[in-house]
């Protein structure tokens, strides 16, 4: 079972003036992530805006970037959904179109307690073959529910299929504690894209990372110098990789992802109501930020 690693890609969703979405923008992103040099792809999370999507424009993003990558890195496909039914339907798709596995968030919105959570998680890996991975999603600040210690051992105890866990919030203690499930084989990657070095130095796999989708160059240094044991340069590509994701306002706004990704010659796309289009004076704005990232990294290479 392949798990994640290394530089993860949260994808954004590219939809088009008439709230469709874009397939040929779709594949021009992935393409362009691949020849960046990213190591995973993952769409439909939340930097996908995935709860704002129908079931089958999920399939069809879904199946757009599996097709495209063509075997040439990792895709995960993020299946969470509001409902267990959709988020059972979407997991058998990603089987079936040949995804590499899938990552699930918790149930949002409403609280659910621990057994449910587990409830919920062991039906969608038991919905897929036993060699089909799955990676827990936490991020409690967007989903409300958490996933305590408790949780992720009893899930990874009940699914061989269940192998990680993407972690969304800053809690290194709790992220140190998910690495020593099932005798330390259990997989750990962060969503916190400015922790991405700290993360790998103790033993994390990757990133799953939203800043990565405009500027993958960052974070694919620090993962490239750091397998070599260059410590020195990956720091460099930390601090640079850092100021991108305070730049870019940490994925707080999918408009800036978009329009950074329109600034470096792609279609970003348009945002989903109710989500808000970034307005003309703060294209000015980031367009000069992401114009001075580009000649960073262009100058630090």
């Amino acid at each position: 079972m392949k798990k994640l690693q290394g530089v993860i890609t949260a994808m954004t969703t590219c939809l088009d003036e008439n709230d469709q979405v874009d397939v040929l923008a779709t594949e021009a992103l992935t393409e362009f992530l691949i020849e960046k040099g990213v190591d995973c792809l993952y769409p439909c999370g939340t930097t996908g805006e995935s709860h704002l999507l129908t079931v089958e424009e999920r399939k069809l993003i879904a199946e757009t970037v599996v097709k495209k990558a063509n075997g040439r890195v990792t895709v995960y496909i993020q299946v969470g959904a509001m409902t267990t039914k959709d988020t059972l339907e979407l997991a058998k798709h990603a089987h079936e179109i040949g995804a590499d596995g899938i990552g699930v968030v918790t149930p949002s919105y409403f609280h659910v307690d621990d057994e449910g959570i587990i409830d919920f998680f062991t039906e969608v890996a038991n919905s897929v073959p036993k060699d089909f991975p799955m990676y827990l999603y936490g991020i409690p600040q967007c989903a409300v529910n958490d996933i305590s210690l408790y949780v992720a051992e009893k899930c990874a105890e009940k699914c061989e299929n269940i192998i990680g866990i993407k972690y969304s919030y800053q809690d290194m203690h709790k992220i140190c504690a998910y690495q020593k499930i099932n005798n330390g084989k259990f997989s750990v990657v962060v969503g916190l894209d400015r922790l991405f070095l700290p993360s790998l130095v103790i033993g994390c796999d990757g990133t799953v990372s939203g800043v990565s989708c405009p500027m993958p160059e960052p974070f694919v240094n620090i993962y490239k110098y750091y397998k070599s044991n260059d410590l020195e340069n990956a720091k460099i590509w930390h601090e640079i990789a850092h100021d991108v994701v305070v730049g870019l306002k940490a994925g707080s706004d999918m408009s800036i992802f978009k329009h950074a990704l329109d600034v470096r010659g792609l279609k970003g796309g348009y945002m989903r109501k109710p989500l808000s289009a970034i307005d003309e004076m703060n294209k000015a704005h980031y367009t000069q930020i992401v114009q001075t990232f580009i000649t960073t990294i262009n100058q630090t290479k």
